[in-house]
């Protein structure tokens, strides 16, 4: 099941209220809208799921289809064995959506483009309303468990799955708006709210909601981790609220529109972006260009001088950039090598600035440093993703990325490795600077999450870990 068309304003015989159109679902037209070019009820009941109401707040309505896929144009060719594959075209929009057998003769798909600013402003305007009528009781049950849920929003376990349910969908919006506020930043900033608002709706809407790990749900678990790091006395008395201000702009925007696979097969199928950013931090690059786009368009910081604009920007992009797990031995072996002479000091702008791209960097891969109820569903997801990337290079005859393969790789082969060579190695230095109870709480998990996946008994497929090699 997929979006397979968007439709323009349909009227209906019996408007819609707002906020039933902010519940997930299809919604099923009335019996009139045939009369003005709509499609007919008829056709519309092969759909699947719908929702009916009666009201009076409006008379129009922007929805998406959803069923089967309707296929046009020629169907894609099959590539030659050992031919270069700069000629692999892989639609980055529809890259995690299941498609069902083709049937012979059937045409190829027809690409769902990605909406243009104006365009993203309709599907995304209810989020930037409240409701004119009363809410249901529903809402308002729904309302009190996310507030209730903001109450603890610094714990550790806090589960943003269930935050994920409770927002409908919209955590990544919900919780930086919260976050803004409590840490006064958008009293200090004179931020707009609306622009605010603006500006994460926009970012929530070009993460891809088909990626199994890389979509608006990671963006805001990497943020509520950066909000608990940020809470630690060590980071909490030194940083500025300029850095504070960064730390969650750039863990907000971290992966935006990332396209579900990693640098390797961008190169090698010969991506504009790997072209662009010359093979070199592509996605990061591209993330970081996309998060300032989206700044510029909202305007959220247009009311600052223009240097200070565009040194936030460069600022930003050096966090985000950090992420890059492929330099991540390059940022570690700085932070232990002054952790070691002890000359670290937070009143030095550049020895701040490098804490806050540990920071960043900590709050990206924490995962398995979550207890085990929420790190095993990130690695599911994340596993999940490399296997379709492989999937896709085994059907275009490529060689299959390292930990891509589900016939040879698996979820704890994957995790372990990941484990010790990654994540340990960065959180005992984190431990080094901030010696706090979370700090040896999160390294707690992560021992009990690596014992739990070398464990034979409850992973008797797991492969030796000396073949491990981080993509």
């Amino acid at each position: 099941m997929e979006v397979c068309s968007q439709l323009p304003v349909l009227p209906l015989d019996r408007p819609v209220p707002q906020h039933v159109l902010r519940r997930r679902g299809a919604i099923s037209l009335g019996t009139s809208s045939a009369l003005f070019g709509g499609p007919s009820p008829r056709q519309l009941c092969k759909r699947r799921g719908g929702v009916s109401y009666n009201s009076a707040d409006q008379a129009v309505l922007y929805l998406h289809l959803l069923g089967d896929v309707k296929q046009r144009g020629p169907g894609p060719s099959e590539p030659v064995r050992g031919a270069p594959h700069s000629h692999v075209k892989v639609d980055y929009q529809r890259f995690h959506c299941h498609q069902g057998p083709v049937r012979p003769g059937a045409r190829g798909l027809k690409s769902h483009r990605r909406r243009l600013s104006f365009q993203r402003g309709l599907k995304s305007r209810h989020l930037l309303q409240r409701p004119s009528g009363p809410q249901h009781l529903l809402d308002q049950v729904y309302n009190c468990q996310v507030k209730c849920m903001l109450d603890k929003v610094d714990s550790w376990d806090f589960d943003i799955f269930m935050f994920d349910r409770a927002t409908n969908g919209n955590g990544l919006v919900t919780l930086t708006f919260h976050f803004f506020l409590q840490l006064g930043l958008t009293r200090l900033f004179r931020l707009d709210p609306i622009k605010l608002r603006s500006f994460l709706v926009m970012v929530q809407a070009d993460y891809h909601q088909r990626n199994p790990y890389h979509n608006s749900l990671h963006a805001t678990d990497v943020t509520q981790a950066m909000y608990c790091f940020l809470r630690q006395p060590k980071l909490a008395t030194t940083l500025s609220s300029c850095d504070m201000l960064l730390a969650l702009v750039a863990a907000v925007t971290h992966d935006l529109d990332h396209p579900g696979v990693n640098q390797g097969f961008l190169v090698r199928t010969g991506h504009h972006l790997a072209a662009l950013y010359k093979n070199s931090s592509v996605l990061e690059s591209h993330h970081w260009r996309c998060a300032v786009s989206l700044l510029r368009e909202s305007g959220l910081l247009d009311h600052l001088p223009i240097t200070d604009r565009l040194n936030l920007e460069e600022r930003l992009g050096s966090l985000i950039l950090a992420t890059d797990i492929s330099q991540q031995n390059r940022y570690l072996a700085r932070f232990r090598e002054h952790l070691d002479r002890e000359d670290l000091s937070m009143a030095d702008p550049s020895h701040r600035h490098l804490v806050l791209q540990i920071t960043m960097k900590c709050a990206d891969i924490c995962n398995p440093c979550r207890v085990w109820r929420l790190s095993s569903q990130w690695s599911s997801r994340v596993t999940a993703e490399f296997f379709h990337q492989g999937d896709v290079e085994k059907k275009h005859r490529m060689a299959v990325s390292p930990l891509c393969d589900r016939l040879s790789d698996s979820t704890a082969h994957i995790q372990a490795g990941f484990i010790r060579h990654v994540v340990e190695p960065l959180f005992r230095e984190w431990c080094r600077f901030s010696c706090t109870s979370l700090s040896h709480r999160m390294l707690a998990h992560l021992q009990t999450n690596l014992d739990r996946w070398t464990d034979p008994s409850q992973h008797p497929e797991t492969p030796p870990l000396e073949s491990y090699q981080p993509s």
